[in-house]
């Protein structure tokens, strides 16, 4: 490209040079001579009238008398009848510029000028003009340069952030190049790029939630087969294969969970559900792994609660706080119901050390972890609550109090007023 508009730019320039270089050397070749000519006619005029005057006054006329009034480069001749030719200066070769006046008093005066002197000048004036199209050729090379430079880096430079967004880099340049039809360019570019990046972190980070939120349902499936290749009783195998087909199902949930997320955060399924049933599929779920540690979970507070939202989502929550008490905390971890207002809040806490200090509000944020863990369950299970009009809050560091808020249906049953505490 660049070649190219180097080659079309000194084009034109040359064509125009042409043009109008050989029009400006046809007239000043033109113009030159005729000057050279009215130079001849204007000296024999004046030599004319010399000799008149002269005639006139009965001077002598010799060729000494009149050289001064001659050019040098030129040569006269006064021929006065009766006497002989006055010839002054030297007579040229070759083709000359000639001029005769006849006198008043019927003398003749003949003035010429070599050709040579004409084709002289118009030599200079045609270096001239030459001096002036090179300059012109020159000037059209550099700022064909300047424009080629102009043109085509900035399209090289377009063309490497195309090849990196295709080799994975999806950084834009945000570089403009003061081109109205490049910079539209590289805006559309660098919008894709934007895009890219975002496509990209979303599916990285829907593999991190995944590989995060799998890894416990996954555990809690394989100690179930577990238990049931080391069994021999019919009845513990078909309890315990009931278990896992309903763990297999809350994998399947959380799967289409974290799809449905990544696609659209602020999509859900939120129905009307009974937090009781959740809550109590959660202890049955942990309560083998806080055995295995010689640690308890139990609930309390009100019963047959009903909240909005996605079950299966407000147990992924839940899953993520009881694993975080497991990991992090220590004691007995509770999880209590309440109301406040129009929401149901379910609290999770345990008897551990609590938040550090220096964690604070940043709790919920991604890869923020103080014991060497993800730090992705916290985050992700605010997102899934936030996904169904819920809100995870921390309401204490020390004893740690994690609380889930719900938007509640009201049930008017005598029992809501009971209180369960079960180990």
């Amino acid at each position: 490209m660049r070649r190219r508009l180097i080659q079309s730019t000194l084009a034109v320039v040359l064509v125009v040079i042409a043009v109008f270089g050989v029009s400006l050397v046809v007239v000043e070749t033109r113009t030159i001579s005729a000057s050279a000519q009215e130079r001849v006619e204007s000296e024999a005029v004046r030599l004319a009238g010399i000799v008149d005057s002269r005639i006139l006054g009965r001077e002598q006329i010799t060729s000494e008398i009149l050289v001064d009034q001659v050019g040098d480069d030129r040569y006269a001749v006064v021929r006065i009848p009766g006497q002989p030719p006055v010839e002054i200066g030297q007579k040229p070769s070759g083709d000359v510029i000639e001029s005769t006046r006849r006198g008043e008093e019927g003398e003749t005066v003949t003035v010429q000028e070599p050709r040579s002197a004409v084709t002289r000048e118009v030599g200079r004036t045609l270096m001239i003009i030459g001096a002036v199209a090179l300059l012109a050729v020159i000037a059209a090379v550099l700022l064909a340069l300047r424009q080629a430079d102009r043109l085509a880096s900035p399209l090289t430079d377009l063309a490497e952030t195309a090849e990196r967004l295709g080799s994975g880099d999806p950084r834009p340049r945000r570089k403009r190049y003061g081109v109205p039809e490049l910079d539209r360019v590289a805006d559309v570019l660098d919008a894709s790029a934007e895009r890219i990046a975002r496509m990209l972190t979303a599916e990285r980070r829907l593999a991190a939630d995944a590989s995060h939120q799998l890894r416990t349902p996954l555990t809690a499936l394989s100690m179930r087969l577990e238990e049931i290749t080391v069994t021999d009783d019919p009845t513990t195998v078909k309890d315990e294969a009931t278990i896992a087909l309903t763990q297999v199902e809350r994998l399947t949930d959380v799967v289409e969970r974290l799809l449905t997320n990544s696609r659209d955060p602020r999509t859900g399924s939120a129905v009307t559900f009974d937090l009781d049933e959740v809550i109590q599929q959660q202890l049955a779920e942990w309560r083998p792994a806080y055995r295995s540690v010689g640690r308890a979970i139990v609930s309390s507070g009100k019963r047959h609660l009903k909240a909005v939202g996605t079950p299966g989502a407000v147990a992924q929550v839940l899953a993520a706080l009881i694993e975080n008490s497991l990991m992090h905390g220590g004691g007995t971890v509770a999880l209590r119901t309440r109301v406040t207002g129009n929401q149901a809040v379910i609290e999770v806490t345990d008897e551990g050390p609590g938040v550090p200090a220096d964690l604070g509000a940043r709790i919920f944020e991604r890869a923020i972890s103080g014991r060497n863990s993800t730090g992705i369950g916290l985050a992700v299970a605010r997102d899934l609550a936030e996904a169904d009009g819920g809100r995870l809050e921390m309401l204490q560091a020390k004893p740690p109090i994690f609380g889930l808020f719900l938007s509640r249906t009201p049930v008017k049953k005598s029992s809501e007023e009971e209180e369960r505490t079960v180990r």
